[in-house]
């Protein structure tokens, strides 16, 4: 007898439909899954071997079929156990033909051996693949339950173990829909303010501008001038998360596995830093079958590069293209996928090996050799996809000492705020969240220069040899700062501090050292 009910599977970040179909028949006693399974995939013989006898059902000692369709796409994962026994059951005679609906529902869920579930990665994808193929219900490990209840639309049914579903499918004991999760803001442990930054007022104003438009911001300066202090509260000043960024950044999560029971949802912003050994694939993502990198868990947040040139030269130029697009796409030979990456890239570096070139009473001791060699790790072309760059100078001892309070990172983040709200008007009926995602092909209409405004640039593209790409990052950073002021136009005073952020790499790559 052959049965069938529906999975999912994974496919990136992205779910796809899967049939699981079983067949008991005459023969010798065998069990084969076919369908491109993985090795876990063909594990589950084993778990569902056990969690039948355990739970007081009888293993069938017959030819056993299990196909999982489509066969053209890879299977992987624990995630086929709970719907491959149920098909099992329903096959064998074990599990008769009641009420319930099979053709609306969808199973998803890795079994232990006394037939209880466990938790499973990737559940949200599944759940809103399921829903978009108009499935009514999905039962998935309890454990999981929040974090799928998200999805409106669908019944999403927590499952502890086997005997509770099959009841339920009985009709003798039902299974309650779990509530749907409501979106509660995660607890950070400590939240880093701009108020404990002493000094380095420009430095503040650049990231302030990086915040409200989404620019790229790269800081150079001497050691302990505050680079990484500054970059590590920019989380804090970042606008909330809309309800469309949260999923997309929950699906990144669920599908790596890094989701905990207490908060399912990833609501605050993600900040990663790592360390300058990491290799290109772990920054773009990469292995066997893809998964995300580095670039991709920082999709809706903050990627921190600190120590810039001491990353390898083939990891900084991997993030060229996807800083680029918003997007990463990896091939393999098994298969190509995509991972969304809208990040903002910060980075932060000394000016050479010893960190003191150019400071105004330390001595550097580098040769311009040794100067010329370090900068020069970091290649035009990626220093070009910068929108910010900003020198971060020693402070000074009147700074340091002094008691007078700086801004918090509230009092910023509100005007941040503002400037998102005009965003989110201006670009509501278009693909673009903020300003520096804007195309060329509307950037005429949204960037109006005042006839001064134009005059500067016209003069900065000209003496500053400025690349399409720069003219581009200065006409988004200049709306981005008339957005701050709540300016329709943009104006000459505008653009010329839009235009003071493009003037490092003169200073230092090319200038005769």
């Amino acid at each position: 007898m052959v049965s069938k009910l529906y999975s999912m599977g994974l496919l990136g970040i992205e779910a796809f439909l899967v049939n699981v179909e079983s067949d008991v028949s005459r023969g010798l006693p065998c069990f084969d899954i076919v369908g491109l399974p993985d090795a876990s995939v063909k594990e589950s013989r084993e778990r569902v071997r056990s969690s039948l006898k355990n739970c007081g059902f009888e293993f069938p000692a017959s030819r056993i079929t299990v196909n999982l369709a489509p066969a053209d796409i890879r299977k992987e994962g624990p995630l086929y156990d709970l719907p491959i026994l149920v098909s099992l059951l329903r096959s064998s005679g074990q599990l008769p033909n009641q009420n319930f609906d099979f053709d609306s529902s969808v199973f998803v869920g890795e079994l232990s051996l006394n037939g209880e579930l466990n938790f499973v990665n990737g559940v949200l994808p599944m759940v809103l693949e399921a829903k978009r193929k108009n499935f009514s219900n999905i039962f998935i490990p309890s454990q999981n339950a929040e974090e799928g209840a998200i999805v409106q639309g669908i019944n999403v049914f927590p499952v502890d173990n086997i005997n509770s579903l099959i009841m339920h499918i009985l009709g003798e004991k039902p299974i309650l829909p779990q509530p749907k999760t409501l979106i509660i803001k995660q607890k950070e442990k400590y939240a880093p303010d701009f108020s404990d930054v002493k000094g380095q007022y420009e430095a503040k104003r650049a990231l302030e501008i990086a915040a409200a438009g989404g620019h790229n911001v790269i800081l150079i300066g001497p050691p302990g001038s505050g680079k990484s202090m500054l970059a590590k509260r920019i989380l804090s000043i970042l606008p909330d998360m809309t309800f469309e960024e949260i999923i997309e950044t929950t699906k990144i999560y669920s599908v790596v596995g890094t989701l905990n029971g207490t908060y399912p949802l990833v609501t605050s912003r993600p900040f990663r830093s790592p360390h300058h050994t990491v290799s290109p694939a772990g920054l773009s993502g990469g292995g066997k079958i893809p998964h995300p990198g580095e670039i991709s868990l920082a999709h809706n947040g903050v990627l921190f590069l600190d120590e810039l040139p001491e990353f390898s030269r083939s990891a900084m130029e991997a993030l060229r293209q996807p800083i680029e697009d918003g997007i990463v796409t990896i091939a393999r030979a098994r298969s190509t996928l995509t991972y969304p990456c809208s990040v903002v890239l910060i980075a932060a570096m000394n000016p050479c090996p010893c960190g003191y070139f150019n400071h105004p009473s330390k001595k550097c001791i580098c040769s311009p050799k040794a100067v010329s060699k370090y900068l020069s790790k970091v290649s035009g072309p990626l220093l070009d996809r910068f929108d910010i760059h900003i020198e971060v100078p020693a402070i000074s001892y009147e700074n340091i000492a002094s008691n007078e309070k700086s801004e918090t990172s509230k009092q910023i983040k509100e005007r941040i705020n503002k400037s998102r709200e005009l965003q989110n008007q201006r670009y509501k009926n278009s693909n673009v969240i903020c300003n520096a995602q804007l195309s060329p092909e509307i950037m005429d209409k949204i960037c109006v220069l005042t006839d001064e405004a134009k005059k500067i640039l016209k003069n900065a593209f000209e003496n500053m040899c400025l690349s399409a790409r720069a003219y581009n990052r200065i006409l988004k950073v200049a709306r981005t700062i008339a957005d701050l002021e709540s300016k329709e136009k943009i104006s000459s005073e505008h653009i010329a501090e839009a235009i003071q952020y493009r003037n490092l790499d003169r200073k230092y790559w090319f200038s005769e050292i």
